[in-house]
């Protein structure tokens, strides 16, 4: 039913798997199910291509093996997928209004937090615990691949991957005490996620999402802070004049305050 059957379709084509061919007639008998709901069944299976007719009198049915259904269902998905996308793609028109969103399903959290992984431009900073990690960890690679600077938290040994991920000094601490996983992102100081899962990550007990720069600066700066001091000394130097606010200045940053200003600023000029 989750592939787009109706009840009744998918306990036709379930029984027809059991012993095939049927006439419309033993299916109605093995279902409990009146006949004219049966092949009005029927004739939409064979319509997606799930079953087979053999024509004579009576007619019999054979199912389609699982497998091809399955491909072809798959790729009838895509062609739609993509025509949705391109329809949706032109009607959207994204604004920033700089609020505070609630996000209630691990689903939409992990969706928004690949999203915004795959819209950093510049600099990405993260705070996460060993779950979430582990599920964005291709992502976080892949960003890292197209030239984004990535650093951020982990709470387990520090994995060999291609951005900087430093153990937090508070590791063994934090993981016993803090009431869940945490997932925390921060993408060009421009949107920030903040999410607190169930610790095996699999539920969401709390989830906000926000494009509000200012509130991203704040975040964008507070922990890089974290991730400073929870680093090596000899990393401290190179991981600062990266990702401090001020020092990388983020587009999340150089919105804020206007490009001229930074500038300016940096040079010890009057703003």
């Amino acid at each position: 039913m989750a592939l787009g059957f109706t009840e009744m379709e998918a306990r036709v084509y379930c029984e027809l798997l059991k012993g095939a061919p049927a006439t419309g007639y033993r299916l109605a008998q093995a279902l409990g199910k009146a006949p004219p709901g049966i092949y009005q069944a029927l004739a939409s299976l064979e319509h997606k291509g799930a079953v087979l007719v053999e024509e004579g009198e009576p007619r019999s049915f054979r199912p389609v093996p699982p497998d091809e259904v399955l491909t072809a269902l798959q790729r009838g998905f895509e062609v739609r997928r993509r025509e949705a996308a391109d329809a949706l793609r032109r009607l959207h028109a994204p604004v920033q209004d700089d609020r505070i969103y609630h996000l209630k399903s691990t689903a939409q959290v992990m969706e928004r937090a690949r999203a915004m992984i795959a819209g950093a431009t510049e600099r990405l900073l993260f705070d996460l615990f060993p779950p979430p990690f582990g599920a964005l960890a291709p992502a976080l690679t892949e960003a890292s691949a197209r030239g984004v600077s990535i650093a951020g938290l982990v709470y387990d040994a520090s994995p060999k991957v291609s951005f900087d991920c430093v153990r937090s000094s508070d590791a063994d601490f934090v993981r016993e005490r803090w009431p869940g996983a945490q997932l925390t992102l921060v993408v060009d100081a421009r949107e920030f996620l903040v999410a607190l899962l169930t610790p095996d990550g699999t539920g969401v007990k709390q989830a906000i999402w926000s494009d509000s720069v200012y509130l991203s600066c704040l975040q964008h700066s507070g922990l890089s802070a974290e991730v400073q001091q929870s680093a090596p000394r000899s990393a401290r130097t190179r991981l600062a004049r990266s990702f401090s606010l001020i020092a990388s200045s983020p587009p999340g940053l150089r919105h804020l305050v206007g490009q001229q200003s930074l500038s300016s600023s940096k040079r010890g000029d009057t703003p």
